[in-house]
């Protein structure tokens, strides 16, 4: 079977290779030269780091969009999680209807959705918000909805026998037992949001993603060394950051 799917893979390489006209050895003797120019040019000098004010200041504007379309899109999901879950759904309609909603948003990559928005309110920040907002509702959704079936059925079924109401159900067992998990969820999609806003960024005309395309197109390419290496480290530190919580609430 081994042999099989080898082969199987290398006549799929060769196929696909040929209808895109790639040639895989031209690639590869190319990673010498790719990686000297790179060593010459994509690297920061002393003009690139005047630039240092302007760059902080697109990056805190993407961290700080990322944080807002997260935190919003967090809201409604456990509205649209607590409606889908098997166990808190009020029907079998409403609960059919958050998994299709949460399953259709976080299918469309942010980028589909940029794109979307772009087309009704041009190249500006709520362009972006919106593209995070909707991939962060559909994932946190679909998330919030497995994490209410799997934390919450014997605190629910405690407080149905005591005769508790569908609210105090919801605010004294479904919440409780799944916050931990769902907060890790969250911290989790801040993270995705910052990385993928570079590129909506690209798209949308704002953010970090913008002054990279900026610099990059107009070849100061050490000032887009500086943007990337902001981007890299901005990525590291909120991950350390959200891992520092994710142990001390779970």
């Amino acid at each position: 079977i081994f042999p099989i799917y080898c082969t199987s893979l290398v006549i799929l390489f060769m196929i696909c290779s040929s209808a895109t006209e790639f040639n895989a050895v031209k690639g590869l003797s190319s990673i010498p030269k790719a990686i000297k120019w790179m060593a010459l040019n994509f690297v920061p000098n002393a003009s690139a780091l005047s630039k240092i004010p302007d760059i902080m200041e697109k990056l805190i504007e993407t961290i700080l969009l990322s944080i807002a379309a997260t935190t919003v899109a967090a809201v409604f999901a456990l509205i649209f999680g607590v409606m889908g879950s098997k166990a808190t759904r009020v029907n079998n309609f409403m609960g059919t209807f958050s998994r299709f909603i949460a399953s259709a948003f976080r299918n469309i990559p942010d980028a589909v959705w940029a794109m979307i928005f772009l087309l009704s309110f041009g190249q500006n920040v709520l362009t972006g918000y919106f593209a995070l907002f909707f991939v962060s509702f559909g994932v946190l959704t679909r998330a919030f909805i497995e994490t209410i079936d799997e934390a919450s059925n014997g605190a629910i079924e405690a407080l149905e026998a005591t005769g508790a109401s569908y609210s105090q159900i919801i605010y004294q067992a479904v919440i409780p037992s799944s916050l931990t998990q769902m907060i890790s969820w969250i911290l989790y999609m801040i993270e995705t949001n910052i990385r993928s806003s570079t590129l909506i960024g690209i798209l949308t005309g704002t953010g970090i993603g913008f002054i990279f395309d900026l610099y990059y197109k107009s070849m100061k390419y050490n000032v887009a060394s500086l943007v990337v290496l902001s981007i890299v480290l901005a990525v590291f530190v909120i991950e350390f950051i959200s891992n520092s919580v994710r142990r001390v609430i779970l």
